[in-house]
């Protein structure tokens, strides 16, 4: 048996790997939770009030900053695509033979 990994045992090796790092993040998450549930209170304008676990109000928090992360790259992603979509098309040969004077082994 030769001592190199196979391609398959390294994708479930990789796979299972990211599930454990999965599974840790829960964990932490879920700790993190479980620490943070005291009742917060959000004040905003016209005297809205509204109550919530603090665990609750981070994970809005963290919504709503990556939502306007993604909002704010949006027009930098369709410039790039419309650039893109300008461009002419070039199709290069998958295999390109060249002649060495090497010799074949």
């Amino acid at each position: 048996m030769d001592a190199t990994l196979t391609r398959s045992t390294m994708k479930n090796l990789t796979r299972y790997l990211g599930l454990a790092v999965k599974l840790l993040v829960f964990l932490l998450v879920l700790g993190f939770a479980l620490k943070n549930s005291h009742s917060v209170t959000f004040n905003s304008y016209l005297d809205y009030v509204w109550q919530a676990p603090l665990i609750v109000m981070l994970g809005l928090a963290f919504m709503l900053g990556a939502l306007m992360g993604v909002l704010a790259l949006l027009p930098t992603v369709f410039r790039l695509r419309r650039e893109l979509s300008r461009k002419p098309r070039v199709i290069e040969p998958d295999t390109v033979t060249q002649t060495t004077d090497m010799p074949v082994v």
